[in-house]
């Protein structure tokens, strides 16, 4: 049986406010009997919530870090702010780990700043399941260093092939460098250095691979700087609604393509499911002492439920430890 775990999570974090955080919150609490929420929010939606709901604490907060606020200035100004307590209530040991659906620039800011990183860990990264038809893969980083060093992106690869290893169940996850071409000697002076690092000292790592060999999982673990990142899988969210909705009218159209869409209900069910972002519910930030995955801003009651739920399992599969321990013995080994 697993272990009770206690997870805080922003109330008010997303575009759609605390309602539907804590309708996820509740169909969390519904799914795993040995979870307990801490839900960080102002006082009229927070306390009451708790006092309906079993193995559900209120931790009252006062401030509001909004989407357009700057993130270090927010997180460093407003302490009580539901972000920052969520993650001071992980530092302390209150809680095991923080889930958010508000602002990634202050989850990211508030992780680092009061969980701190992990010794040896140059920069916490974001990493995403990317829901693919083929199966899941992981890319890291997608937009937590838009700036980097071919260094960070060998500590991007191991603790993220970690993630893939222990959270997905990919045994040997493979490593792929994203770039603009799949020859050694591709890309800019950056993506050359960071191939000839990685190829010498990640031993999963299979070369370079470009955008277009994601969905088919040409690899189970892309490794990027956070700008790259972040514009492909918005890009790939992007494409992916757009497909489906023009589909969806497609099948729509009259009498004949209704009754097609009909004998193809089950098959395109299957399709959106695999691909939906709502089935993992947030990307954890790899390299924080503790764990933290934050969600969409738009993310529905549904994700919010599956992204607390990623949290729960990447605290009771240790993830921050094994990093841990695998970055330090790197740095034995270097």
């Amino acid at each position: 049986m697993s272990e009770m775990i206690t997870i805080a999570v922003d109330a008010i974090g997303g575009d759609f406010g605390a309602p539907v955080v804590l309708e996820g919150v509740a169909q969390a609490l519904a799914e795993d009997p040995n979870l307990q929420v801490i839900v960080c929010g102002p006082e009229d939606s927070v306390v009451p919530f708790a006092k309906d709901h079993d193995r559900c604490i209120a931790q009252v907060c006062t401030e509001e870090i909004a989407m357009d606020e700057h993130p270090a200035q927010a997180v460093r100004k407003k302490k009580d702010s539901s972000i920052v307590v969520g993650c001071r209530l992980v530092k302390e040991g209150t809680a095991q780990g923080f889930f958010s659906a508000g602002s990634t620039g202050a989850c990211l800011t508030a992780a680092t700043l009061v969980m701190g990183r992990i010794k040896g860990v140059m920069r916490p990264a974001i990493a995403t399941i990317i829901p693919s038809p083929a199966k899941p893969v992981v890319m890291c980083d997608v937009g937590a260093n838009a700036d980097c060093k071919p260094a960070y992106l060998v500590q991007f690869a191991q603790m993220a092939s970690v993630y893939a290893e222990q959270v997905i169940g990919i045994d040997d996850p493979s490593v792929a460098l994203l770039n603009i071409g799949s020859e050694d000697t591709k890309g800019s002076q950056f993506s050359q250095e960071s191939f000839a690092l990685l190829k010498e000292s990640v031993p999963n790592f299979i070369g370079n691979k470009e955008g277009c060999d994601i969905l088919p999982a040409g690899a189970d673990v892309f490794v990027t700087d956070g700008f790259t990142g972040n514009v492909c899988l918005k890009t790939i969210e992007g494409t992916s609604r757009t497909l489906l909705a023009e589909l969806k009218k497609i099948m729509m159209k009259d009498l004949k393509t209704k009754l097609a869409a009909l004998c193809l209900k089950s098959g395109l069910a299957n399709l959106k499911e695999s691909i939906d972002p709502d089935t993992y519910g947030g990307a954890p930030l790899l390299g924080v002492d503790g764990a933290c995955l934050i969600g969409h801003g738009s993310s529905s009651s549904t994700a919010i439920k599956n992204g607390i739920a990623m949290t729960a399992k990447t605290v009771r599969l240790d993830v921050s430890g094994i990093i841990a321990r695998t970055v330090k013995k790197d740095e034995q080994l270097g």
